[in-house]
């Protein structure tokens, strides 16, 4: 099997996984844990570590970094895909880019029942944990401007179910996590916290924030690739709602700052996210898929203090 050849720029870390009979597309932030996990469970004469093996090879950009035109060719030619390429230290240019790679997947594999899985971001639900069965959110504060455009995203990809692809959403929490790693949006918390010496929540902190451990997420991926039915939603939950008072004090705690309430602005355009209580189950995930978390929590893993800059 020849691998394809890159046609723009990509990280280190994506890399396309080569197995005996199929070709997996693997993009973004959790790729490191998701090859791991293909490497260790995927049956089928699965490759491990890039340098220990030749088939890991640099991943080919579906849309080019170089040229607007789509380039449908490297997602068509795989059997499955997993897109996790979103870099939401600038999210309203992610959003954009997402739209584009999701158009251009559902272009590619539109009628061959081929797979293709993304990854989006657990709703919000009035009072209660948010379910598998809750729609994303795309109205209210949650469901405007590049939020509310992901949120979009994800229905777009259920609905190439209708059109003949094996298409699935992994939600994840506002933390995905590993020490000595980022946290998700508490990076963004963190960070605040060291630029106004103020550990910081809203109001009485009350908010409750869920959260996954990478490596738990990867192997969500992995199970929801090789087992979903299209048009699924999958939780890549573990810690279904921590009070974000909590999760202030602990970082306050290892930074050496006081942990207080303050005003929402105070985390500038994280505030409305940071102001609302979006806990979210995964119960529905673990009896379809048979998940169960295993890595450690967050406060665990904030307890150990190693916060990247």
């Amino acid at each position: 099997m020849v691998p394809p050849q890159p046609t723009g720029q990509v990280a280190a870390q994506d890399l396309v996984l080569v197995a005996q009979h199929q070709q997996l597309g693997i993009l973004g932030q959790v790729g490191p844990g998701q090859h791991r996990q293909q490497a260790e469970q995927t049956p089928e004469q699965a490759v491990g570590k890039r340098q220990q093996h030749p088939e890991m090879v640099p991943a080919t950009p579906l849309i080019p970094q170089q040229t607007p035109a789509h380039d449908t060719r490297p997602s068509s030619e795989r059997d499955r895909v997993i897109h996790l390429a979103f870099d939401a230290s600038d999210f309203g240019q992610a959003v954009a880019r997402e739209t584009l790679a999701i158009e251009t997947f559902g272009a590619a594999l539109e009628g061959t029942g081929k797979a293709l899985v993304i990854a989006s971001g657990t709703p919000a639900a009035d009072g209660r944990a948010a379910t598998e069965e809750d729609p994303a959110n795309t109205d209210g504060p949650l469901g405007s401007g590049p939020l509310g455009d992901r949120a979009r995203n994800a229905q777009t990809v259920l609905g190439l179910a209708a059109k003949g692809v094996r298409s699935a959403v992994v939600r994840l929490p506002r933390s995905v996590h590993a020490q000595r790693n980022r946290y998700g949006l508490i990076s963004g918390l963190i960070a605040t916290a060291r630029r106004t010496g103020v550990s910081g929540y809203v109001a009485d902190g009350s908010q409750r924030w869920p959260a996954v451990h990478r490596l738990d997420a990867a192997r969500l991926f992995r199970l929801t690739l090789e087992q979903t039915e299209p048009g699924t939603v999958a939780h890549a939950v573990a810690d279904e709602g921590i009070p974000l008072c909590v999760i202030a004090e602990v970082i306050g705690r290892q930074l050496g700052l006081p942990a207080r309430a303050v005003a929402a602005d105070h985390f500038g355009l994280m505030g409305a996210l940071v102001g609302t209580d979006q806990p979210a189950s995964s119960a529905l995930t673990r009896q379809r898929f048979g998940w169960q978390p295993v890595h450690p929590g967050l406060l665990e893993d904030l307890e150990a203090g190693h916060y990247p800059n």
